[in-house]
């Protein structure tokens, strides 16, 4: 949410500095010591490339997610800190001011428990953007104003504390519209965003794949063509054919203002990101559709963001994928292949966490991607077992499910985090979702069964055999281990009597072995 071009010039500052000290350590060390440096990470270097070496020290050896980790946590924003130039070019990493920001919400239904959830889930969402939550208030009302979201009394109360707090933003828990962001910020004379900005301004900051990324500047995009405003007039000023800067050379002609020239230049970038995703669109669809011809089955991890997927995937296939406490940590898809314990092999992929009232441009922008959980096997729904409202989670994250067509896959419900849910609430999901299993991703609990009602999921193979199979054909064998189940499996002399089913093609190879 910090305006990057605020600190572009302490930036570069920041980095100038960082490259002389370094440029005159270099000087000063020895040749000698230079040369041990680099054989170091030659070795170093060979045995990551090599992923063999001999007996690792686990506390030393790092996963790919904890090196996205130590990436991400090199930027970090701190609090209390000037945003003046001399303050920031004195310090050593370069960090950025938390923003103050403070937080406003309108209850039109539920108890009160589900409107301070809410308020709890956008302080959360706020300071993931890298923002210190001042105050939080709401306003009971039938139906937000459709001027000022809020009443226009509580305006005057929330620019009170706007002025005594020295607040610079204000956020919304909901999706304003254009007029209701231009009346408040003209009333409260400082930034207000909505909860669909917020959540987008994570995704940015969070995506790092180039489809993630291209996924992202797209829903970001779409927010921004509606809400295209000006201050005094700036961009309701007219282009003429001569007109400084360039703007009248590519516009329409004279009479073009500067938010319609903004406007079709976001036009042209949309289109540009969207035929970018539909050739990444055809790489999945390949993938996916080579993983279909070979039969190997699917199963997503799915969920509410925050409630432990990527721990549970690291627990069941040892991923080693980013883990974060905190949200929309992960956006971009991770598929792992492993094996159950009588050798079939299958698919396992995390996905990007839901929320309530997820924006609906990031729905769309994503839809590629969530597409990976309407085409799998299984869904494996994680909730978190220690929130406040795990129910409020599940129904959540099955309206998104409705809408991306994924409500035909099996489901299997994952109570997460059981090591710090409370007994008596995990009782009550279990009366309330009969076909769920209860873990703790972080000690392990409940894995093997987790795992055992995974595997018996699982499609079967349609086709019974039994055949004779040659011994020089172990590849066979192997493929029936992987892709198939065995009852029965016993060497003579002729060759291995194997019983058992299998997909069509493989029966298809495995009929000219048939025996009676």
């Amino acid at each position: 949410m910090t305006n990057a071009h605020d600190f572009t010039l302490d930036a570069e500052l920041s980095e100038t500095a960082a490259w002389e000290d370094t440029e005159t350590d270099a000087t000063d060390t020895d040749a000698s010591d230079a040369d041990t440096d680099d054989d170091l990470t030659e070795d170093t270097t060979e045995d990551w490339q090599s992923g063999y070496a001999d007996e690792p020290d686990p506390e030393e050896e790092m996963t790919v997610g904890a090196m996205d980790l130590a990436e991400r946590h090199q930027l970090r924003r701190v609090a209390s800190l000037s945003t003046e130039l001399e303050d920031i070019s004195e310090v050593e990493y370069r960090q950025l001011r938390l923003e103050r920001v403070v937080l406003v919400g309108v209850w039109t239904g539920g108890t009160v428990q589900d409107a301070e959830n809410s308020m709890a889930e956008l302080a959360l969402l706020a300071e993931t953007a890298g923002s210190e939550v001042l105050e939080a208030i709401y306003q009971r009302r039938q139906t937000p104003d459709p001027a000022t979201y809020v009443g226009r009394g509580k305006v005057d109360g929330i620019r009170e504390i706007v002025q005594a707090t020295g607040a610079d933003t204000v956020i919304c828990d909901g999706e304003l519209a254009p007029s209701q962001l231009r009346n408040l910020e003209d009333r409260l004379k400082v930034k207000v965003v909505d909860r669909t900005a917020l959540i987008l301004d994570i995704f940015a900051q969070h995506a790092k794949s180039r489809e993630g990324q291209a996924q992202t500047e797209l829903a970001q995009l779409n927010y921004m063509k509606q809400r295209l405003r000006g201050w005094g007039g700036n961009l309701s000023r007219q282009a003429g054919g001569r007109v400084a800067a360039g703007a009248g050379i590519g516009g329409r002609g004279p009479g073009e203002t500067k938010i319609e020239t903004d406007r079709r230049r976001i036009n042209t970038k949309i289109a540009k990101l969207r035929r970018e995703l539909k050739e990444m669109k055809g790489t999945r669809d390949t993938k996916r559709a080579d993983r279909k011809r070979h039969e190997i089955p699917s199963v997503s991890i799915a969920g509410y963001t925050n409630a432990g997927k990527s721990s549970l995937l690291n627990r069941l296939t040892q991923a080693g994928v980013l883990v974060e406490d905190s949200l929309f940590a992960t956006l971009d898809p991770t598929t792992r292949r492993t094996t159950t314990n009588d050798g079939r092999v299958y698919t396992m992929s995390d996905t990007v966490g839901f929320v309530r009232h997820l924006p609906h441009q990031l729905v769309e922008a994503f839809r590629s991607t969530l597409e990976e959980v309407a085409d799998s096997d299984l869904i494996l729904h994680v909730v978190d077992g220690s929130h406040p409202d795990p129910e409020g989670q599940l129904a959540a994250v099955r309206e998104v499910f409705a809408e991306i067509n994924a409500t035909h896959v099996p489901e299997l419900v994952v109570i997460n985090k059981a090591d710090a849910a409370d007994p008596m609430v995990i009782a009550r999901l279990r009366q309330r979702e009969p076909h769920a299993v209860v873990v703790s991703a972080k000690t392990g609990e409940g894995i093997a069964e987790a795992l055992a009602v995974i595997e018996g999921e699982l499609p079967h193979p349609s086709v019974a055999f039994t055949a004779l199979l040659p011994y020089e054909r172990g590849d066979l064998v192997n493929r029936i281990h992987q892709h198939g189940e065995i009852t029965s499996l016993e060497h003579t002399g002729e060759g291995t009597l194997v019983s058992g089913r299998a997909h069509e093609s493989l029966a298809g190879e495995l009929a000219a072995y048939a025996v009676s």
